[in-house]
């Protein structure tokens, strides 16, 4: 697979702090690629304040920790929970291990399988191993769950970041640094989106199980009433093909109905993996996608790969982990005493809309407004 211009960077900067100063020219050959490559990698990273240029050179930042270290090697070891390790979460760990890595801090991962009456044992486990912060993305699944299983957070003694999760107002977690994609926004810019394409309101078509799936659901109400516009018929509940499948089917049925009916010529269907099967089920029942009924799916994670390339809402997965991997690295090599005086931060970073071949438009990413 070709190395996109983030593993590069991350490389670039992980040689530069392993020693210090390095002139550009020996940077290309090192990282096997062109002098007018390596210059403008460098100019970005200079730009972003990760860097200092020299004459020709650069060199590792003070304000970034001392230099002469390997990565992983002297500095914080953060500990990450994550429900999974595929799918969405994949690019979020991956994010949080490039950050870690470039910060000179070592990253450890446990997975809870979604369990979340596990997260606390795995948690324990992470400190145990000698996790100086943790990055929580706990396995809360139904409503109720954060309820149930947050007491433990909030009792940790250590520096937490929240990841793609948000605590209840006023609740035990409200006060926790976390980081996580705005949804709601996400969910506007396709409904926004298939209105300005000539569609009424869409119909969302929606799973129930993970936090991402309910926050789209809100984010659905939400993106209507901003618009002025009300749902054509009641969310449809779906699920996965393969665990339940009379329910998948149910689902499939009730959106092919809606639209002979004339009740919807657009949909929002959570999540990739259910939209490419909820697609050929479609036209398997006689309902063509985009011709009879544009889509948008949301995650973005293989949309692109259906035999009519979807649209997607896609998360800034990747980005999530990275700020929220800096977040706890600034909290963890603070000068003591500063931590404290820091405010929290809720930090909410916006997807992007993928435009494709399923809404019936051609283009590309939307802008974030």
């Amino acid at each position: 697979m070709r190395e996109g211009a983030a593993e590069r960077h991350d490389r670039l900067l992980n040689l530069v702090r392993e020693r210090g100063t390095v002139r550009v020219s020996d940077l290309a050959a090192r990282l096997g690629v062109s002098p007018v490559t390596a210059r403008r990698d460098v100019e970005a990273l200079a730009v972003r304040g990760l860097l200092d240029r020299v004459h020709g050179s650069v060199s590792w930042p003070e304000r970034q920790g001392p230099a002469g270290i390997a990565p992983g090697g002297g500095g914080p070891v953060l500990g990450m929970l994550a429900p999974a390790a595929a799918y969405y979460f994949a690019e979020v760990i991956r994010g949080a291990h490039e950050a870690a890595a470039r910060l000179g801090a070592r990253l450890i991962l446990r997975v809870s399988d979604y369990r979340p009456e596990d997260d606390a044992a795995h948690a324990a486990g992470l400190l145990a191993a000698g996790a100086e912060g943790l990055l929580l993305a706990p396995s809360w699944t139904e409503p109720g769950h954060q309820a149930e299983y947050s007491g433990w957070i909030a009792r940790l003694p250590v520096d937490t970041v929240l990841v793609e999760r948000r605590e209840v107002p006023g609740g035990p977690l409200a006060g926790l640094d976390r980081v996580c994609s705005d949804h709601a926004h996400g969910v506007l810019l396709a409904v926004r989106h298939l209105v300005r394409l000539g569609h009424r309101a869409p119909l969302l078509v929606a799973r129930s199980d993970s936090p991402t799936a309910l926050a789209v659901r809100a984010g659905y109400g939400e993106a209507l009433d901003s618009l002025g516009l009300r749902a054509p018929l009641p969310v449809i509940d779906s699920t996965s093909a393969e665990r339940d499948p009379e329910r998948f089917e149910a689902a499939a049925r009730a959106l092919c109905a809606a639209v002979r009916a004339g009740e919807a010529t657009a949909a929002l269907m959570h999540n990739d993996e259910d939209a490419i099967r909820m697609v050929r089920r479609l036209a398997e029942l006689g309902v063509r996608v985009p011709g009879d009924l544009a889509l948008i799916t949301y995650d973005d994670e293989v949309a692109a790969l259906a035999d009519t390339p979807l649209t997607a809402v896609a998360p800034p997965k990747r980005e999530v982990g990275r700020c929220a991997a800096e977040l706890l690295v600034q909290r963890l090599t603070a000068p003591a005493g500063a931590a404290e005086d820091e405010p929290r931060r809720h930090v909410e970073l916006l997807p992007r809309l993928r435009v494709r071949a399923s809404c019936g438009a051609a283009g590309a990413s939307v802008p974030h407004t």
